[in-house]
């Protein structure tokens, strides 16, 4: 669906990206990550027809962004960290305008009461966007990304602005979203990417440091795999019935927590996930499992080993990712 290959761009004497590659297939809902000033914000321009390359290649759905524009930019939708939108216009007037713009086929009616439903702004679509809060703003920048019903959705910061249950709505329709569209999604607020997201795109100083899944970054990461666990119990007895749970290699009592219940450390056997059994040894035991947390790092910790790195070098080494001094010590 998405094709990048060699992908650099340099304003003046500055390269801000440099040898960019990535694949993106149809229906993928990916992670686009990267410290302020990391070439983010130029790759996702350069994506959407933005913004020129000074060399490389982008296939969107098999068109050349740059030979064939108008073809690739019909199957994207983008909605930038500030939407574009006309302030003096009503809500419903302003997507009719962009439905026109991007000369849309579908029955206009219907498309846009669809889309005006889908981002919960049908009751706003006869106010003037300049009335509405920041919130609703940002949802009919959502809105105008929709029309037209794009195979591509490439979001920058969908949910800037949103309170607490607007965030929640705007990640609920991503997923719904992301079985019938394929979605660049990139947030600052890392636990939206991490609940939404199965692989990750990390960008570093120009280049891409990272990509793939959260999971498999975590496990090469993480020295800790271990879990803890909080049981009401006899600490004894479930000392000896979580030790006995198949793909268990050690368990510790970490002492009596809350009343009547004890934490436990559980190290598993490399590779394996005893989430769901240490869950079902502890309720056929008759007994409560307050929580189970991972001790493995979270992809906000992932993501800042990664980036504060000393350089993209280093950051690649501990992923395992050959770098090309490497390869060249390797060819010579």
């Amino acid at each position: 669906m998405i094709s990048v290959t060699g992908l650099s761009k340099r304003y003046g004497t500055h390269l801000a990206v440099e040898n960019v590659n990535f694949e993106i297939q149809k229906g993928e809902v990916i992670g686009f990550l990267g410290p302020n000033g990391a070439g983010k914000s130029t790759i996702m321009n350069i994506l959407t027809g933005y913004l020129s390359m000074t060399q490389g290649k982008v296939l969107i759905d098999g068109f050349d962004i740059s030979e064939n524009p108008e073809d690739a930019k019909r199957r994207i939708g983008y909605l930038p960290e500030i939407p574009p939108l006309y302030i003096d216009m009503k809500v419903r007037e302003y997507l009719n305008f962009i439905y026109d713009l991007k000369k849309v086929k579908f029955p206009k009616k219907p498309h846009i009461d669809e889309i005006l439903k889908l981002v919960k702004i049908d009751n706003v679509q006869n106010r003037l966007i300049k009335n509405l809060s920041k919130g609703y703003r940002q949802r009919v920048g959502f809105a105008q990304a929709l029309v037209g019903n794009p195979d591509i959705l490439i979001l920058d910061e969908p949910t800037v602005g949103l309170d607490p249950k607007q965030i929640i709505e705007i990640r609920n329709l991503i997923s719904r979203l992301g079985k019938n569209h394929t979605i660049i999604l990139s947030s600052h607020i890392l636990s939206e990417i991490q609940a939404v997201c199965k692989r990750v795109i990390i960008i570093n100083r120009g280049e891409i440091i990272a990509d793939d899944m959260a999971e498999n970054l975590s496990n090469k990461l993480s020295t800790d795999h271990s879990l803890v666990a909080r049981i009401i119990c006899s600490e004894k007895e479930m000392l000896e019935a979580l030790s006995t749970v198949k793909g268990v290699k050690s368990v510790t009592s970490l002492g009596k927590n809350e009343e009547n219940s004890f934490d436990f450390l559980i190290e598993p056997e490399y590779g394996v996930d005893i989430r769901a059994a240490v869950f079902d040894r502890v309720v056929s035991r008759g007994k409560t499992l307050l929580s189970l947390t991972s001790n493995k790092l979270s992809l906000e910790q992932i993501f800042l080993r990664l980036t504060e790195t000393a350089n993209n070098e280093e950051a690649k080494e501990l992923l395992g990712i050959s770098t090309d001094a490497e390869t060249e010590e390797e060819e010579n």
